[in-house]
Order: C-alpha cells, then sequence, then structure tokens
C-alpha cells in the first residue's frame, strides 16, 4: 500500500498508542484504502498504577486510611445516576479505540472535511498462539488481497480512504 497524507496519520496515530496507553503493546498492523487492520496487546500488570478510573463520572481513587473506594466531588453527581451495568469505561479497548479514531479524525479533516469513520469498530479475544498466527498472517497478507476482501471498494471518497493506488 501507499498510503496517503490520511493513511500516513492513521499509521502514525497507531504507532503512538502506547503513548498514551503504557500499558498496551502493538503487534502487526496495517492501513487499508478503507479500513485498517491492528493487533493490541493490553497488559496492565505492568502498569505503576494498573486500576481503573471512570471516565465520565467522579474518578475512584484509594484512600489508604480507609479499606472503601471513594468517589471525588460525590456531591455534583445526580443522586438517580443509573450506575453503568458494564464498569468503568476508561482505560480498556474501548477507550483506546475511542482515542486513536479522535486522533486520526482531529488532523484527517484538516485534509479532508468529509473525513469520517463508520460508527464501530469488529474485535475479537484473540486466545491461543494458532489464533494469533492466523490473524497476524491474514493482516500482513491483507494488502495482497485487497481485489477479493469483503471491505473492497474502488470509491475514492470511503470513509478511511488512506491510500493512493489500489494494488
Amino acid at each position: 500500500m501507499e498510503l496517503s497524507d490520511i493513511g500516513m496519520i492513521a499509521e502514525e496515530c497507531w504507532r503512538d498508542i502506547p503513548e498514551h496507553f503504557p500499558f498496551i503493546e502493538l503487534g502487526a498492523f496495517i492501513v487499508m484504502p478503507n479500513h485498517l487492520h491492528g493487533i493490541i496487546f493490553i497488559n496492565k500488570s505492568n502498569c505503576e498504577n494498573p486500576t481503573v478510573e471512570t471516565q465520565d463520572f467522579a474518578s475512584l481513587h484509594r484512600n489508604p486510611t480507609h479499606d472503601h473506594e471513594e468517589t471525588q466531588n460525590l456531591a455534583s453527581l445526580p443522586q438517580n445516576m443509573p450506575k453503568n451495568q458494564f464498569g468503568p469505561q476508561s482505560r480498556n479497548l474501548g477507550s483506546i479505540i475511542r482515542g486513536y479514531k479522535c486522533g486520526v479524525t482531529k488532523y484527517a479533516r484538516g485534509i479532508d472535511q468529509n473525513f469520517c469513520w463508520l460508527p464501530l469498530y469488529y474485535d475479537t479475544i484473540i486466545r491461543n498462539t494458532k489464533s494469533y498466527q492466523r490473524i497476524e498472517n491474514y493482516i500482513i497478507s491483507n494488502p495482497k488481497n485487497w481485489a477479493k476482501d469483503k471491505f473492497y471498494s474502488t470509491d475514492a471518497r470511503s470513509c478511511v480512504s488512506t491510500s493512493k493506488s489500489y494494488p
């Protein structure tokens, strides 16, 4: 793939993910004309602070003099606020992808005001070496198989148009 300016931004922002999320290691990655593939390893065991903090609510912190979690600015929280049934939504895969998409979009819209992402993404947990090797091979081989890809498009205005030429 010969990357366009937006493709180069997508690749650079990908390489920068561990700077924003130090518990992340990056695996195979490829920018395609209208999508991308990448492997993210999440390893919080080596973090100085492996706790997960909330994103939209008051942050939780451990008070060493108490055996329970306290919230900062509790008085500012509405008393009837529903609890998120999925737990805190920061420092997880969703927040990583959200941050990545925001970073790329910020710069990409300076090049093309119509730049957009599909609203969702596909993810899977890689559970063993065989699956990892299969997925890594798929990512690495994706450019040569582009014409057969289910996302194949020759539409230059696709949401993540990142290639100047197609294979």
